[in-house]
């Protein structure tokens, strides 16, 4: 993010307010533009001096070509480290990473097998963004990640395993009942393996606590408290953002299968159906489900452990309010 870049004078976090929803679902729409893929390398040095020199005094114009210049490095650059986010694991890309492994679960009738893979891929998806896109305030080791990643996949497969045996089996419900629990299974285990891997993966966090910052983005210590908000709110956004993406599409399905549109048609058409549903609910979706809890937050400090209730900022002022990146 464009936050990474240091100067003295203080960056506008958006051109819109995000204190409100609706200004967070306009700037989410900015920073999970696809369209930020494009942008080359040069694109992002350009970006990054535009930047350096806001925050240095050498320009202080809030242009559009400012504005352009903090959209291509907040879809591009990690907010703590500055550094570029691998391009399959950026938010700008988070459509389109998760389009194939999302189809690939949400395809009906898969199997066991086919319910496996697709599970672990979806898993391995998600462990590498968290990788990349996390707080950087405690960086697990080859071990943890390891570990934690064996226990995401494990929790996704056996909920995805488990349900699928068990709603057939539901003698009380009608076959259409059972078709559509049967379709939303993937999102069960989604939720279910997407909390628990948020929790594992960011362990560390929650043990040592994460880095809190003045509004100048000064360094003023690591908090536990402020984890456990970052962790916790990571969780549930991960509830929010899977359920139009997971739930949506399937049921348009069912009701798109008993028209002329798909009723007797081959399965590819269908095949192609399903990424259409789902790409297009994933544009929509994606900036409302992710402006739900801001990306860098504010907290008083009163909320915080005790050793920050009396800080002072250069100017002698006592801090009522300390920042962090909540990771995603």
């Amino acid at each position: 993010m464009a936050s990474s870049i240091t100067g003295p004078v203080p960056l506008p976090n958006s051109r819109y307010d995000l204190s409100t929803y609706w200004g967070r679902v306009k700037h989410c729409a900015e920073i999970s533009d696809p369209t930020m893929l494009l942008n080359t390398s040069t694109d992002v040095e350009n970006a990054k001096r535009t930047i350096w020199d806001y925050r240095n005094g050498v320009t202080n114009e809030l242009s559009p070509f400012f504005w352009r210049a903090k959209k291509i490095l907040d879809s591009t650059l990690h907010p703590d480290t500055g550094e570029t986010v691998l391009l399959p694991f950026r938010m700008s890309s988070c459509v389109l990473s998760n389009l194939v492994v999302t189809a690939g679960m949400l395809t009906p009738n898969l199997g066991t097998a086919g319910t496996l893979f697709w599970q672990v891929a979806n898993q391995s998806l998600n462990v590498a963004i968290n990788i990349s896109n996390a707080n950087k305030s405690h960086p697990l080791t080859t071990t943890q990640i390891a570990t934690n990643y064996t226990m995401a996949v494990t929790a996704s497969c056996s909920v995805a395993l488990g349900l699928n045996s068990i709603v057939p089996r539901l003698k009380s419900l009608t076959p259409n009942t059972k078709m559509i629990l049967g379709r939303l299974v993937p999102f069960a285990a989604v939720v279910s393996a997407g909390i628990a891997n948020v929790f594992l993966m960011r362990s560390e966090e929650l043990k040592k606590g994460i880095t809190v910052f003045d509004e100048d983005g000064e360094d003023k210590g690591t908090s536990k408290t402020a984890a456990l908000y970052a962790v916790g709110e990571t969780a549930a956004s991960r509830v929010i953002n899977a359920t139009p993406i997971m739930v949506v599409p399937p049921l348009l399905l069912v009701k798109l299968q008993k028209t002329r549109l798909l009723k007797g048609k081959p399965r590819s058409i269908e095949t192609l159906a399903n990424i259409g549903l789902i790409f297009a609910t994933s544009l929509v979706a994606l900036p409302f489900a992710l402006a739900v809890f801001p990306q860098r937050q504010q907290i008083g400090v009163t909320s915080l452990e005790e050793k920050f209730h009396n800080l002072k900022d250069k100017d002698g002022k006592k801090i009522e309010y300390l920042e962090f990146n909540r990771g995603i």
